[in-house]
């Protein structure tokens, strides 16, 4: 446009051109904007276009590998030796399960309860007897006294009281009319009853039977520690 000159109107596309030497004035539509936009177009199919190509490639190369997993066989070749190797040995292993039910689970007639099993006693050996007396046994009015050695008094214990007896004294309590014995340690003194010779504990009164009648005739023996 040489020799022309272009005054833009704000937000318009065309402008006036008028001739430098004053020539008449006419109307030019200058397409700069159009040109700009058109020019932004190319820039922008190229590049989708570049982009598409990898894309493509990528989805022929997925499409690929989907139709050689459909295409694999269901057996692996590592299950298929299995079973080869386990052919090998049909008819020679028993199955566990089988076994099993062939084993008779009845108890043979040697076998022992141990839930009413008790173990042997080992024998006492008695030092010395002391006869026939009187006992009796003492229980709840006295649990948690001091007796006379210092303890405390417990009636579920195995102990009893006696007049001379040095205290720690294994004592065997012997009813003869049921024949229960039971062996008591001497921690206390007493009785002080005329006629009476040794007081048991209630728990050892119960284990010869004679809680009911209050004493009993009884054969004391001094027994090894």
């Amino acid at each position: 446009m040489s020799g022309y000159r272009c005054n833009w109107p704000a937000g318009a596309d065309t402008c006036m051109s008028t001739n430098v030497m004053g020539a008449q004035a006419k109307l030019m539509r200058v397409p700069t904007r159009n040109r700009t936009a058109g020019r932004y177009a190319q820039r922008v199919a190229l590049m989708s276009g570049l982009f598409a190509i990898p894309l493509a490639a990528s989805h022929a190369q997925t499409t690929d590998l989907a139709a050689q997993f459909r295409e694999a066989p269901t057996t692996s070749p590592a299950q298929g030796e299995t079973t080869a190797f386990a052919s090998q040995f049909a008819g020679v292993v028993t199955p566990l399960d089988s076994r099993i039910a062939d084993i008779d689970l009845a108890l043979p007639d040697t076998a022992v309860d141990l839930g009413s099993f008790e173990p042997p006693r080992e024998q006492e050996t008695i030092e010395r007897g002391l006869g026939t007396g009187i006992a009796s046994y003492y229980g709840r009015r006295f649990h948690g006294r001091r007796t006379a050695n210092g303890e405390r008094f417990d009636m579920n214990a195995m102990t009893a009281a006696h007049k001379t007896l040095p205290f720690g004294t294994r004592v065997r309590v012997t009813n003869p009319r049921n024949g229960r014995s039971v062996t008591v340690r001497i921690n206390d003194r007493g009785p002080f009853i005329r006629g009476r010779t040794i007081d048991l504990s209630r728990a050892a009164a119960e284990r010869i039977g004679m809680v009911a009648s209050g004493h009993a005739t009884v054969k004391l023996d001094v027994v090894a520690r």
